[in-house]
């Protein structure tokens, strides 16, 4: 396997500074073993004006056989001399970004003490890969890296040039240039697309191949048009770890959209109390509560937004009266925890058709959520900031609206009644705001005229004569004359 990486340069920042990037001195040929046989480091040529660094790949074929263990693409027990017999020592793969990754760590990091200038700056670059398997063609090559700023030359390569009738082979020779991008993205990008082309991974893929892929991906992954194709192949196809590495993409979308960060974002449940936690009794309460005005609504179909660790959305299942049940939250963490409580992956297939759970943010509108009986937003509204409730409720009684909508929150006014909390504190360090039941009232009652629901409180938990209950609760119904005369309309 082989691939060059050219630079140009003037007297002034010479090209040679190519050497300090990669940390590989251009007059000196090394070499490096890997688990696949040894990578050599040479430069072609060096001056001020012009530095090429190439990257030559020597690959062991039996290691590659025994660490494969008879496994994998050429190890079938039908198929003994493919596993020696192969494009491996040739055409780039994921052998390659392997080496790309062992040997240039710091330079795929942007990280050079010596020129940390040169090392955040673009440079003119050319990489070269003489022989690259490309599941797709051209046309897929020019998909993947023409949307990240390169110019992209891709020449098949005939099976045979004395018998051109017999068509192309399923390489080509790829030649990338660019002047607006670092050498730390252009060796990540070369590190995920490779074996993207080569849609094959000659090493077990685990669950680390998820941080390895975002950690690469980051900056140009969440945006690009062939997302789920680069992340379905980069994993092997392996679809549970496709589908936690574009939740995990999605979340990052959804906080660069929210100008805010990952983790500020995915904090409705901490990672040190991720173990299951035993519900208080006003959590129970709660829950029933919900329940009761849920079976008084005739609700069939619910909606769970904001279901944290799904103990409602366990609580609902447990009734055959509620046909589907969806669990909503922002925090892929949240879910994960739910999906164990709620035991999905040993769940009946009646039972499983039941009940759904997706990511989404209630700052923006869903299509997703249309359609439903009934939504609940238990404990949800005082994680939000103030500005950002105008969104959920357009969100929620706007685009998606359920003919009934459950909202509970703490009462304010009853915090001097735990003796725990000190004063002046609200009950969650995440709460953002705590009502008093006329600010709560004043809030619903307006939410109501604004989108054409009734709304009445019932009180959650024991009705202080002083201090009111802990928890309030809305309960809006859609007015149904309303609906009629818009239908009419």
């Amino acid at each position: 396997m082989f691939l060059t990486l050219t630079t140009t340069g003037t007297p002034e920042r010479p090209a040679t500074d190519l050497g300090y990037l990669l940390h590989k001195h251009p007059e000196k040929a090394q070499r490096f073993s890997t688990s696949y046989g040894t990578a050599h480091v040479l430069y072609p040529e060096a001056d001020d004006q012009r530095c090429t660094a190439a990257l030559l790949l020597e690959v062991d074929a039996v290691a590659l056989v025994r660490r494969g263990k008879g496994k994998g693409r050429g190890g079938a027990p039908d198929a003994a001399l493919a596993q020696y017999v192969n494009d491996r020592p040739y055409a780039a793969s994921s052998l390659l970004a392997v080496a790309l990754s062992a040997v240039f760590s710091s330079a795929m990091r942007g990280v050079c003490n010596a020129r940390p200038e040169r090392a955040a700056e673009p440079l003119p670059l050319r990489i070269e890969v003489p022989s690259l398997p490309a599941r797709g063609g051209p046309e897929l090559v020019r998909r993947l890296f023409e949307p990240l700023g390169w110019a992209v030359t891709v020449e098949p390569v005939p099976l045979d040039v004395q018998f051109p009738e017999w068509g192309d082979s399923r390489y080509v020779r790829l030649v990338l240039e660019s002047q607006a991008l670092t050498l730390a993205e252009a060796l990540r990008h070369l590190y995920v697309l490779l074996p993207v082309l080569d849609d094959a991974k000659h090493y077990w893929v685990a669950s680390d191949e998820v941080d390895k892929l975002l950690r690469a991906g980051e900056g140009w992954l969440p945006e690009h048009p062939e997302q789920k194709l680069i992340t379905s192949r980069y994993l092997s196809r392996r679809w549970s770890l496709t589908r936690e590495a574009m939740e995990r993409l999605e979340l990052v979308r959804l906080a660069e959209a929210d100008d805010s960060e990952v983790e500020d974002i995915d904090n409705a449940v901490e990672a040190e109390t991720e173990a299951e936690e035993k519900p208080t009794p006003l959590a129970v309460q709660r829950r029933d509560a919900i329940l009761a005005a849920l079976k008084a609504s005739g609700a069939a179909r619910v909606l769970d937004l904001g279901c944290g660790q799904g103990q409602l959305v366990q609580a609902l299942l447990k009734d055959p009266a509620f046909t589907e049940i969806v669990g909503v939250d922002v925090s892929m963490r949240a879910l994960t925890i739910a999906g164990r409580r709620l035991k999905l992956d040993r769940m009946g297939e009646r039972q499983a058709s039941r009940v759904k759970l997706f990511q989404s943010s209630l700052a923006y509108t869903d299509s997703r959520l249309k359609g439903y009986d009934a939504a609940v937003l238990s404990e949800v509204i005082e994680h939000l900031d103030l500005p950002r409730l105008p969104a959920l409720e357009y969100a929620v009684f706007g685009a998606a609206r359920p003919r009934t909508v459950l909202v509970t929150t703490p009462n304010v006014e009853y915090n001097v009644r735990w003796e725990s909390l000190p004063a002046g504190h609200v009950r969650h360090g995440d709460h953002r705001f705590e009502w008093t039941r006329e600010e709560f009232r004043a809030w619903a009652r307006a939410v109501a005229e604004r989108h054409g629901y009734g709304v009445e409180f019932v009180p959650v938990g024991l009705d202080d004569p002083e201090v009111g209950p802990p928890t309030q609760m809305a309960v809006f119904a859609r007015n149904v004359n309303d609906e009629k005369e818009a239908k009419a309309a």
